[in-house]
């Protein structure tokens, strides 16, 4: 009798121990459990920690309620000004109602999902082309509120949307970097027009400076002379100053015979004969004129040059570099 006792306590506190084993839950910190009776919820969701059930009545069926990361497929589709993209994104979202998200929709990552593709095809419709590459923030905004508006009902909470990359045609590409070469020298050419239009007033200040100052002018001359003479093998011509050419014609018309008593030139007057004057001085002699001696710089500017004597001289060569003629 005493046997039979023990093995029956025996075998109840085991099916006890059994029972209890079945009935511990365990629910992690980032879950919530729903419970299950009979087919029904029981009570709000249960919290993390150690929680029991009765076993083969209860079910407990746990939710993870941290944020997930979930991928849009790429979307073809066609601008609002008629260009053909390719769109994908990412949709971060975490359950935020367990029970909602249990009961109210079948598979609620899989709602969100297609949701998602839908309006990012919207957005693809009703955005162009540089809104797409230009804007996102305020496309990633109207994505979110899309998606957001009916995954309240089901117990999500977008968090935000993210469009990772716009595909475009190579055509497309192709236009696009001619837009951003030619815009790139558009600027350019701006930029060097600008130059040239604040170099070309500092021109006109500085020869203003020089029309002001002459002096200032002949030095610049003599520094251009002087810069160009020591480069090696370079031919230098100068031109005749304008101030030699005036102060040869001066030094011409000086040479010229005068008449020391009228200061013109031409013949001297003859002498008046004796007492036809009503004075007694005498008359002033004769002043012969004085030749000037004859000069190249006034034969070129009185007249043409002989040509017969510059045929017969030989030609000369000039050799770059040293600037000594060689006869041939």
């Amino acid at each position: 009798m005493l046997d039979l006792v023990i093995t029956l306590v025996a075998v109840i506190g085991g099916l006890g121990l059994i029972c209890l084993a079945a009935a511990m839950r365990v629910i992690k910190q980032y879950e919530r459990g729903i419970l299950f009776r009979l087919g029904r919820i029981t009570g709000e969701p249960r919290s993390p920690g150690l929680t029991l059930i009765i076993p083969f009545v209860d079910r407990l069926h746990k939710m993870n309620m941290q944020i997930v990361t979930l991928p849009i497929p790429a979307q073809e589709g066609i601008t609002r000004d008629n260009v053909t993209v390719r769109v994908d994104a990412v949709v971060y979202f975490r359950v935020v109602e367990p029970t909602d998200a249990l009961v109210r929709v079948e598979d609620y990552r899989f709602a969100v999902s297609q949701m998602a593709q839908t309006s990012l095809r919207s957005i693809i419709g009703k955005s162009d082309l540089d809104d797409l590459l230009s804007n996102r923030e305020k496309l990633n905004e109207g994505l979110e509120l899309m998606i957001d508006s009916p995954a309240v009902g089901w117990g999500v909470q977008i968090d935000r949307v993210e469009i990772k990359d716009v595909s475009l045609p190579d055509t497309m590409k192709r236009s696009m970097a001619r837009q951003a070469e030619a815009d790139r020298e558009r600027r350019a050419r701006i930029i060097n027009a600008d130059a040239e239009y604040q170099a070309s007033k500092k021109l006109a200040q500085a020869a203003q400076q020089m029309a002001d100052t002459p002096t200032a002018l002949q030095l610049r001359l003599l520094q251009t002379v002087m810069a160009v003479s020591a480069e090696k093998n370079s031919t230098l011509v100068l031109p005749i100053p304008v101030e030699l050419l005036h102060f040869l014609e001066r030094g011409a018309r000086d040479g010229q015979p005068t008449d020391h008593r009228a200061g013109k030139p031409g013949k001297p007057e003859a002498p008046e004969p004796p007492g036809t004057s009503g004075t007694s001085e005498e008359p002033v002699p004769e002043i012969a004129p004085v030749e000037e001696p004859a000069s190249p710089y006034l034969d070129a500017l009185t007249g043409p040059p002989d040509l017969g004597a510059v045929l017969d001289q030989p030609p000369e060569r000039v050799t770059h570099g040293e600037g000594r003629p060689e006869q041939p």
